[in-house]
């Protein structure tokens, strides 16, 4: 990378130079038998320019030649995008404990032992199919620049995702665990999959109508996304985002506080820094209802006039950075889940989504399927819905939140809580 920037900087003003190399072995389970193993290594660098205020992006999964890299973001820059902002001087950022070197030595072995263990413990319990697959991955991230950063992190990560699904059916009871090393599925985690699925085996066909509905930490980032989407400095800057004019407003209930956690270590992808080098720090988005900030990646925080926040983030080396939050929380509340289920005494639980993409996210609108609906009534989980959907607008749902459970699990954009909320929009297809 050194040489690369060496070259680099011979023919533009600003240089920035990002890697990313993850190493990953999967094995997955379907109906309790071992369907396959997989193993991968990926590795490329993003490479990109700014000259004369113009900005040039290209990437490669092998620097054999740097030469030809730099004329392919040179090329770029002809397309004329305007781009002036300044690259960051990033020193002196706190360590963190992202890595542990245990995870080196998960043998694709131990996983498939590990995978036929938590099989067993279904076996004779249920006749559902029980699907269950494991992985490991280590990733290495490094970023320098011209302006003389040079950062880099080392991550590990495990999971499992375990699901036990209902007869003649894609829907399923799951859970999933994300860890820095190898941890064996927990007794907690097995008997909620176990008991959850069979205290709902028999379907139900409630009325549609207006229900108090609980979203799983799994399924809350189907709420969660379309807030992400308006606080984005890309919408902002585009005078699209609803939140555009709403910064110290309360758009959300009160018991609703969203943060961005990127330097919590007890999690796996903790960061230091996002992949611009900018420097992440905890930012809060949404304050006890209150909207607090937008967030921006270097771009557009010059296209608004405003400062970085350290939102920088790639999807792999084959695009420049956007903002984007890789590490969200919902603030756990004071109920246990069973507090919850008592509160909501009839209702709708969300156990997964179908279509979560479904409806104006950038306004916050939502109609998405539910797979599975899970049906409660006198505070208890008696069945599941097939065919079912939950619909509204964000910022109207979660307005009305019953109660919050008191701890977080991992789910997709973050960790969240369940979350209970009142008198949502619920259908069942007759």
């Amino acid at each position: 990378m050194e040489k690369l920037m060496e070259t680099a900087r011979k023919h533009a003003d600003k240089v920035e130079i990002y890697s990313d190399t993850r190493n990953s072995d999967e094995v997955s389970f379907e109906n309790s038998r071992l369907k396959d193993i997989d193993s991968s290594m990926q590795s490329g660098i993003g490479l990109t320019l700014i000259k004369d205020g113009k900005l040039g992006y290209a990437y490669t999964r092998n620097l054999i030649d740097r030469e030809a890299l730099v004329r392919n973001a040179l090329d770029a820059i002809k397309g004329g995008v305007e781009a002036d902002y300044d690259l960051p001087l990033t020193k002196d950022l706190p360590e963190l404990k992202t890595y542990d070197p245990e995870v080196e030595q998960l043998s694709p072995t131990r996983m498939v032992d590990e995978c036929e263990r938590v099989c067993a413990h279904f076996k004779d319990k249920t006749k559902g199919q029980f699907n269950i697959s494991a992985g490991r991955t280590v990733t290495t991230v490094r970023v320098i620049n011209s302006a003389g950063t040079d950062v880099s992190s080392q991550e590990s990560s495990y999971y499992t995702y375990a699901a036990l699904y209902y007869p003649g059916s894609y829907s399923s009871i799951s859970r999933i665990n994300i860890a820095k090393k190898f941890e064996p599925v927990s007794d907690n985690d097995l008997n909620y999959i176990l008991d959850t699925y069979t205290a709902s085996l028999t379907e139900l066909k409630p009325d549609s109508g207006r229900a108090r509905v609980m979203f799983l930490p799994m399924t809350l980032y189907a709420l969660v996304w379309r807030i992400k989407a308006a606080a984005n400095g890309k919408s902002v800057y585009e005078k699209v985002s609803p939140l555009k004019d709403k910064l110290g407003e309360k758009v959300l209930n009160d018991k609703l506080t969203l943060t961005d956690k990127p330097r919590d270590d007890r999690w796996p992808g903790a960061r230091s820094f996002d992949d611009e080098g900018t420097a992440c720090n905890e930012f809060p988005l949404i304050d006890k209802g209150v909207l607090k900030s937008f967030y921006y990646d270097r771009f557009y925080a010059w296209k608004n006039k405003v400062e970085p926040t350290g939102h920088g983030f790639r999807s792999g080396v084959t695009s420049r950075a956007v903002p984007e939050m890789e590490h969200l929380v919902i603030e756990p509340g004071d109920m246990s889940f069973a507090d919850l289920l008592k509160e909501m005494d009839t209702g709708i639980i969300v156990g997964g989504v179908l279509g979560a993409h479904s409806g104006n996210i950038l306004h916050g609108d939502f109609s998405i399927g539910l797979s599975p609906a899970l049906r409660v009534e006198g505070g208890e989980v008696v069945g599941h819905v097939k065919d079912a959907m939950v619909a509204g607008n964000v910022y109207e749902t979660m307005q009305h939140v019953i109660g919050i459970e008191d701890r977080l699990y991992p789910g997709f954009m973050g960790k969240f809580p369940a979350v209970l909320f009142d008198n949502l929009s619920f259908a069942r297809k007759k």
